[in-house]
């Protein structure tokens, strides 16, 4: 009998976070996994949980309060469970110490680490991830950016590789809503995520130019009754598995917008592919990442100065049958080319074995 592949899979479980839908993934796949929670649980309300001044203030210092005692816990997981490959998700929190015992009493063992940030970006990691880069055996990103030797190979990572985002087939994938849910969650042209300042500026220049927008996530509250057309919800929405509220407005919404977080360098956002695997109608910045992704004109729709979405979002709210034909062809591509969590998945753990899977 062959032996399966341990897996012990350290990450964010919360039931709206990405490590929940990844641990779903791997669990539908021919692993033995053993999960570690490295977050506080709650926050569904704000798509992440409540962090406390003391937290805030450990960051801004450049730590991760490791409140969910995950340095002891790793290494006695690994001694009992004796894992292949360690696999650990934006650990900001794992001290560098931890994972030098890792390799000093099980040697074999592969460490994996994963983000979906800009690691090199000093906002987004912690002295103890610097630290830790040397001590992984493959750091995997969705920042194609971060593979140059300038970055993360020149804080310390020895292996890089890139890899797509992704979506969860549970989660994103076209679904009947109501008139009622239409009403709650719809908008001719709507945005969902983080406030940024180049995000306010061009959703405020949208609704000047008279179309009606509708925005949902954290930080917006100074745009809040700023325009008539703008209407700013002040929540976010993310998916559970008793509410897809997330994927009822993007299908709710004739025109998703897909904006890139230029703080977060972005090329590519999870909405990038949420959006068409939801069967949502895509309007997004051009990226060549983006393009790759989805044909331009075919499956999603691009912009490269926001004084082109006048004419664009004017097109297409006057044709449905133009959007949906877009939205179907997107959402085909998410499915053909294997754009899941359990393909991505697959991808990784076939480098970081070197083996097939």
């Amino acid at each position: 009998m062959v032996e399966k592949t341990r897996i012990l899979f350290v990450a964010d479980l919360n039931v709206y976070s990405k490590g929940q839908a990844r641990l779903r993934a791997l669990k539908c796949m021919n692993f033995d996994i053993s999960a570690l929670n490295h977050t506080p649980i709650g926050g569904e309300d704000a798509g992440h949980p409540p962090t406390s001044l003391t937290f805030k203030i450990g960051w801004k210092l450049g730590f991760q309060i490791d409140s969910e005692n995950v340095n002891a816990l790793l290494a006695d997981r690994v001694r009992n469970f004796n894992p292949h490959i360690v696999w650990i998700e934006k650990g900001n929190m794992v001290k560098a110490s931890t994972l030098a015992l890792i390799k000093r009493e099980r040697p074999a063992i592969i460490i994996a680490a994963y983000s979906e940030d800009d690691m090199f970006n000093r906002a987004n990691r912690t002295h103890a991830f610097t630290a830790g880069l040397p001590y992984y055996d493959v750091v995997f990103t969705t920042k194609s950016y971060n593979m140059r030797s300038d970055e993360l190979p020149a804080l310390g990572a020895r292996r890089c590789i890139t890899v797509d985002k992704a979506f969860d087939p549970n989660h994103h994938m076209p679904i009947e809503i109501t008139d009622a849910e239409r009403l709650a969650y719809g908008a001719d042209v709507g945005f969902i995520g983080t406030y940024a300042p180049e995000r306010g500026r061009d959703l405020l220049y949208i609704a000047q130019q008279g179309f009606n927008v509708r925005v949902w996530g954290n930080g917006w509250a100074s745009l809040n009754k700023i325009h008539p057309k703008l209407r700013v919800e002040r929540r976010a929405l993310v998916n559970t598995d008793v509410d897809l509220c997330y994927t009822k407005a993007i299908q709710a919404t004739k025109i998703n917008l897909g904006f890139l977080r230029k703080m977060n360098r972005d090329l590519q956002t999870d909405r990038s592919i949420e959006i068409p695997a939801c069967g949502g109608f895509m309007l997004a910045e051009y990226s060549d990442e983006h393009a790759r992704l989805f044909e331009e004109g075919f499956e999603a729709i691009y912009y490269r100065d926001k004084t082109e979405l006048p004419k664009l979002l004017k097109y297409f709210l006057e044709h449905p049958l133009e959007r949906k034909a877009i939205a179907q062809a997107g959402r085909s591509r998410c499915i053909d080319d294997g754009y899941s969590h359990a393909n991505r998945l697959k991808f990784m753990l076939e480098a970081a074995l070197g083996t097939p899977i």
